[in-house]
């Protein structure tokens, strides 16, 4: 019976070391890019780091956090069936469930609301615009070298994405920002 009640407790203590060590490696940014890779998380907690993601996610809900699966192809990465290859590929991180907290983002308004602008013009024709467009789009309210940079930026923290000067939304954006309320406040407004 003790031997039973021993084993269930190291094997708490073995889920609780990894949910620390998960949330660690989540929370802090080691990379330019925020999130761990699926094979990061695989080597520091081994075969079950999907489980130890779960615990984690549950302990994150108190505070209206949750791990995201984001693949780099297409969207949010969910379900059983999927192969561990393309989990290994993914990039997990965590965000905020409600994207109503002031002051989250740590940026200047003015970047913050040319990121909107220019998330919504992109949704608005379909998911890609032309870069010229877009400067053109936003210069009617921000300095042309100030909208350079930032669209470099963007482009770099993997908000929007790039391809022949054609610009789209990026994996990032698909991970934090809610585009359905993005739009609705922009029209609200």
């Amino acid at each position: 019976m003790e031997e039973e009640t021993e084993t269930e407790e190291e094997l708490r203590t073995r889920t609780e070391k990894k949910v620390k060590k998960a949330a660690q490696l989540l929370f802090f940014r080691r990379h330019r890019i925020p999130g761990v890779k699926g094979w990061e998380l695989k080597k520091a907690l081994g075969d079950n780091y999907m489980d130890v993601i779960e615990v984690l996610n549950s302990a994150l809900d108190r505070f209206g956090m949750e791990v995201k699966r984001i693949s780099r192809e297409g969207g949010i990465g969910e379900g059983e069936g999927e192969d561990e290859e393309k989990k290994e590929r993914d990039r997990f991180m965590i965000v905020l469930k409600n994207h109503m907290v002031e002051k989250a983002s740590g940026e200047r308004i003015d970047d913050v609301a040319m990121l909107s602008a220019t998330l919504a013009f992109i949704i608005s024709k379909q998911g890609k615009a032309p870069r010229k467009t877009i400067e053109d789009f936003l210069a009617d309210k921000f300095p042309k070298h100030r909208i350079y940079f930032a669209l470099d930026r963007y482009i770099r923290q993997g908000y929007l994405g790039e391809d022949d000067k054609v610009l789209y939304i990026g994996w990032r954006t698909r991970a934090e920002v809610d585009r359905k309320s993005l739009l609705d406040l922009i029209l609200s407004a």
